[in-house]
């Protein structure tokens, strides 16, 4: 059957183009038109620059500024029909991972007005059958909570993190997100986060989970935590991972150097590792995970997206 030509300027032909995401591991891919991919591109070219500056600029006015404008344009671009799957991945220094189920995906990132006064920021895109913008905005409470690790709460009461990791666990059916962050707190002191994600029966997000974290099996009882803080001297370069073959939270057992643990900004890593094993709808602390010590280098590294080295010397 021949074409015919005289009816082509009447048909409308849509190129589509497949963009991938990269959704821990696995390959998701979105058919956009030219149009589309255009449209994403030039929002993707303004964001990168305001996201370069949050971070690297050295007038505080500037990261404020920078990170406004990002924001606003943010916002506008998840606006964009089917934006979830676009990957936005220039964006080096803000952090975007997917759910492992890719119902979702998390943005963070911080702003620094100084060495001691460090905000995060963020938001919540949620996955829509018909490509439409759900979003939930994420405030960081952080600096006006109290008991930052009993504490669950919606979007609105967010302790602020910068993520570098999810991961999904069920227990009779009801999906548990634990989510690993990065925060630069102030001059003295770095904070790592183990936070716990669900969802509640009108599908929005709540944030800690009652007794998520157990000492139970400790030899000297500890009270239980809706989320885990670690919190370390500044260059002590501590870390937390997920580690994927012993399906367990593997972490940096902490000393003071001067014998005083109350005193966070002395703790440093002594070699040791403690632990988290999922049992029954909650991590279950595990006192010491190895016999042996591990030699440099050998601990996983969080904070890939980081396009600068940063304080704890994570990348």
């Amino acid at each position: 059957m021949a074409l015919n030509f005289r009816n082509m300027d009447r048909i409308k032909i849509l190129f589509l183009l497949f963009v991938f995401s990269v959704v821990n591991g696995k390959v998701i891919g979105q058919a956009f038109s030219d149009d589309e991919l255009k449209a994403f591109q030039a929002k993707e070219d303004t964001l990168k620059q305001y996201a370069f500056n949050i971070i690297n600029s050295k007038d505080v006015a500037t990261r404020f500024r920078s990170d406004s404008n990002f924001t606003r344009i943010l916002v506008r671009t998840l606006q964009l029909k089917n934006s979830f799957y676009y990957p936005l991945d220039s964006l080096i220094t803000i952090s975007r991972i997917y759910a492992p189920d890719s119902s979702f995906r998390i943005f963070t990132w911080q702003v620094l007005k100084d060495e001691d006064y460090c905000r995060q920021k963020g938001c919540i895109q949620m996955r829509t059958k018909d490509g439409s913008m759900k979003i939930f905005p994420l405030r960081d409470v952080s600096e006006f909570t109290e008991g930052l690790t009993d504490t669950i709460a919606n979007s609105g009461g967010w302790i602020g993190a910068v993520y570098y990791r999810i991961v999904l666990k069920e227990y009779f059916g009801k999906k548990t997100y634990t989510l690993f962050g990065y925060d630069e707190n102030n001059s003295i002191t770095t904070r790592k986060w183990i936070d716990l994600l669900e969802f509640d029966k009108d599908n929005n997000p709540v944030f800690g989970k009652y007794n998520g974290f157990s000492f139970i099996e400790d030899k000297v009882s500890r009270p239980t935590m809706n989320r885990f803080l670690l919190e370390y001297k500044k260059d002590a370069r501590a870390r937390i991972q997920f580690d994927e073959e012993m399906d367990m939270i593997i972490f940096d057992h902490l000393i003071s150097e001067i014998s005083e643990p109350l005193k966070k900004y002395t703790l440093i890593p002594d070699g040791d590792y403690e632990g988290f094993k999922w049992k029954e709808g909650r991590w279950v602390h595990i006192d010491k995970v190895f016999d042996f010590k591990l030699k440099d280098g050998e601990a996983p590294v969080p904070m890939p997206f980081e396009e600068k080295k940063l304080p704890d010397g994570s990348n």
